[in-house]
């Protein structure tokens, strides 16, 4: 009887079996090695600045408040790649003339398995009859004597702070002024013996490689009858306040800043917000060159390409 062993190692049709065989368990090996490679997950430095708000006019009391700027927060994200993430500008307040007071709008970043984060627009110039000033991620400036405190920053409560709150309306000897808006490192300064109050000042950051200011909060507005002058904008896009019979000065598109108030008498107008900005700083290596929205980019900054967003987008890992 012939042993099995040789008829599977010998003869023509045992060399097809084998061969067969081989090819077959080659076929498998190919198979197994070609799936797609898992994703990498690397680092990226996010700057978002919401929208800063609009000051008052108020041509009820004349005296109109200044606008709080954007809220200002960074954050320190892991992006997957090929995962796409969403980027919301927030827009400027417009000017209130009278009634309730314009806040900015928010910014943002979300997608992904990341934890969203958002930046709250800036809270709207108080005005002296009809409206107080605007709580938001710095506060409004208010206008006095029937609303005088300044909106609360830092709204809805954020770690750390994304901005400080609008400053008081004090009333001193007959003349009153209107407080400075927030910034996101100061708060609004009070106006008081008809001197409105300066904005306060926003962050520096070197996202972008030169040292630039966002989030400063708008001026105050002055007594329409004498005493001191209008308040100055906070350093980072707040807009000066209204002179006796002036029109207040914007707020700074893509650095949030807050718009100034002013004397509404005689047809004269507030500061709108300026317009946010959100900023992404990723690593030269990772950067996937696809985005949505015309962002700016720049590569080799200190080894990382920024990206900056100045209206809505995406970015793909």
């Amino acid at each position: 009887m012939k042993n099995i062993n040789d008829l599977l190692t010998t003869g023509k049709s045992s060399r097809n079996i084998q061969s067969k065989k081989t090819k077959g368990f080659g076929y498998q090996v190919l198979g197994f090695g070609g799936g797609i490679a898992p994703p990498q997950i690397y680092s990226a430095v996010m700057l978002i600045v919401a929208g800063g708000a609009g000051g008052s006019n108020d041509t009820v009391g004349a005296h109109g408040g200044a606008g709080g700027a954007g809220g200002y927060r960074t954050s320190t994200q892991n992006l997957t790649e090929r995962t796409v993430y969403t980027i919301a500008v927030g827009d400027g307040g417009p000017e209130t003339s009278g009634g309730t007071a314009s806040n900015g709008s928010a910014s943002s970043v979300s997608g992904g398995e990341i934890t969203t984060i958002t930046s709250a627009g800036g809270g709207g110039g108080g005005n002296d009859q009809t409206g107080a000033a605007g709580a938001g991620g710095s506060g409004g400036g208010a206008a006095g004597p029937t609303n005088p405190t300044g909106g609360a920053g830092d709204t809805p409560a954020t770690t750390p702070s994304q901005g400080r709150d609008g400053g008081d309306s004090l009333h001193t000897g007959g003349n009153y002024a209107t407080g400075g808006g927030g910034g996101a490192t100061d708060e609004g300064q009070n106006g008081q013996s008809g001197s409105g109050g300066v904005g306060g000042d926003g962050t520096a950051s070197t996202i972008t490689g030169p040292s630039v200011t966002y989030a400063g909060g708008g001026g105050g507005a002055c007594y329409p009858d004498g005493g001191g002058p209008a308040g100055a904008g906070g350093a980072g896009g707040g807009g000066a306040g209204g002179a006796p019979n002036g029109n207040a000065t914007n707020g700074t598109d893509y650095l949030g800043g807050g718009g100034g108030g002013c004397n509404g008498n005689g047809g004269h107008t507030a500061g709108v917000g300026g317009k946010g900005v959100v900023i992404l700083s990723v690593p030269d290596a990772n950067y996937s060159g696809t985005t949505t929205g015309s962002p700016t980019v720049a590569t080799g900054v200190s080894g990382q390409t920024v990206i900056k967003f100045t209206g809505d987008g995406t970015y793909t890992a």
